[in-house]
């Protein structure tokens, strides 16, 4: 299942540049059902909301917003090893956060005096209100919220609002198949633990909208985060400007390098947990020979077998999943920058080494011992990463994405003397003569002064 290609060679090229356009998505499908659903919420708010709530997920949400919900019992009500392993998550991503503000806060505001006398800085504060997306359905992860929130949190962000279809369902039978918890526990459990202060219980494209725009209940926030499917990657598509957004997320993808010390079975196991993700994800393999291809690719169907989720995994692989085999130790390198992969897993000697060879990645996993799981649950940094090769431009969530920027102008009667002959020139050289205008009334008084002097 696992397709292997040599590197150099035409069918090589043929991958690479599939994937190099795998962030592509299919937008134009879903963009008239988003844009008719965005167009409603802006004008109609809540009715809208719940219209197409029912319409999409056979449900009537009551109420649509929450402004306060039992999180603490939520999290009292799971089982005591998913509780203590949700608190300790909780505090390892809040841990690496408060690091990385310690450190972002040591230049959250600076000004200097320049040689003409002109005061100028910079000052960041963080956003009052932000909305955190937690998709519903087959792709429930309360790991995205913490990995959300948590940051927006540590960021000093005042309001976090969740929207997430809540399942409402407390049912034994419905309990059972959460693991002995009602469905909507795990969720409320860590909105609790990540400082949410509401609820909306909608999905969605309108949940989007309605994050975006306000309601009559629910409040527009500054920011909206989160994965979603392919109608909230549209919808956060044509909301930004309205509002900011972190990222058009795409299918998960992981890049395994593994050299020839690599243990066969780790690196299947590594593509597998993306696989496993979703029928659309990229699990990826560049290794520096054929023999360890075959060896990853055999492990890969053994390990299949015994999967819960087989039928998602074997299908991701599939249509996916491909291993190259790379020339030299350089060209791992090198190909690991031409794919540009959301997680890059390094199995090889000197890991390092390898890493620092590699500009373009979303967050790197070093050496064996160190799986892609790690970073999905309790490492610390968020795993709210960009795809489908958007790591060109694009970086993790953390707490830079929960502060807008201001600068700091303040000119003294010598700076704006010493430059003023500078503006006033570019001003005119663009046919903005009241810019310049307002240049030279701000020296007349001086030039008074001074003229008065004289005589």
């Amino acid at each position: 299942m696992l397709r292997i290609v040599q590197d150099g060679t035409p069918e090589a090229a043929r991958e690479l540049a599939r994937l190099e356009s795998r962030g592509e998505s299919d937008f134009e499908r879903v963009e008239p059902v988003v844009r008719e659903i965005l167009a409603a919420v802006k004008s109609e708010g809540d009715a809208a909301v719940l219209r197409f709530t029912e319409k999409f997920d056979k449900r009537r949400p009551d109420p649509l917003f929450r402004s306060s919900f039992d999180g603490e019992g939520a999290l009292a009500r799971l089982p005591e090893k998913a509780r203590d392993a949700m608190k300790r998550a909780a505090d390892r991503i809040r841990a690496f956060h408060e690091k990385q503000l310690a450190h972002f806060v040591r230049s959250t505001t600076f000004r200097y005096t320049d040689d003409d006398g002109a005061t100028l800085g910079w000052r960041a504060r963080p956003m009052a209100r932000v909305g955190v997306y937690a998709p519903g359905g087959k792709a429930r992860y309360p790991s995205s919220v913490l990995m959300s929130a948590i940051p927006a949190k540590v960021a000093g962000v005042a309001e976090i609002v969740l929207a997430t279809p809540l399942q409402g369902d407390s049912s034994e039978s419905a309990r059972a198949a959460a693991g002995g918890h009602a469905t909507d526990d795990a969720l409320l459990a860590a909105a609790h633990l990540s400082g949410v202060k509401s609820i909306v219980d909608a999905g969605g494209a309108q949940a989007i909208a309605a994050l975006a725009y306000g309601t009559q209940t629910i409040p527009r926030v500054d920011k909206v985060v989160g994965p979603g499917n392919l109608y909230v990657a549209c919808a956060k598509r044509f909301v930004f400007g309205a509002v900011a957004i972190d990222s058009i997320a795409g299918p998960s993808e992981i890049l395994v390098v593994a050299d020839d010390e690599a243990d066969p079975r780790l690196v299947a196991a590594d593509l597998l947990s993306q696989a496993e993700h979703d029928e659309a994800a990229y699990p990826l393999l560049v290794c520096a020979s054929r023999a360890m291809a075959e060896a990853v690719a055999s492990e890969v169907t053994t390990q299949l077998a015994t999967l819960p989720r087989v039928a998602i995994a074997r299908a991701s692989v599939e249509a996916n999943g491909v291993a190259f085999v790379a020339r030299t130790r350089a060209r791992l390198a090198e190909l690991a920058d031409l794919i540009a992969p959301e997680h890059l897993s390094l199995q090889v000697r000197d890991p390092d080494e390898l890493f620092h060879a590699v500009v373009r990645v979303g967050a790197a996993f070093l050496g064996p011992l160190t799986p892609e799981a790690a970073g999905d649950y309790a490492a610390g940094p968020s795993h709210v990463l960009p795809t489908g090769g958007t790591v060109r431009f694009g970086s993790p969530l953390g707490i830079l994405d929960f502060f807008a920027h201001s600068s700091v102008i303040s000119y003294s009667q010598g700076a704006l003397v010493a430059q003023a002959e500078l503006i006033t020139e570019l001003a005119r050289l663009e046919g903005l003569e009241a810019h310049a205008r307002a240049v030279e009334a701000r020296l007349a008084p001086a030039k008074r002064r001074e003229d008065s002097l004289r005589r």
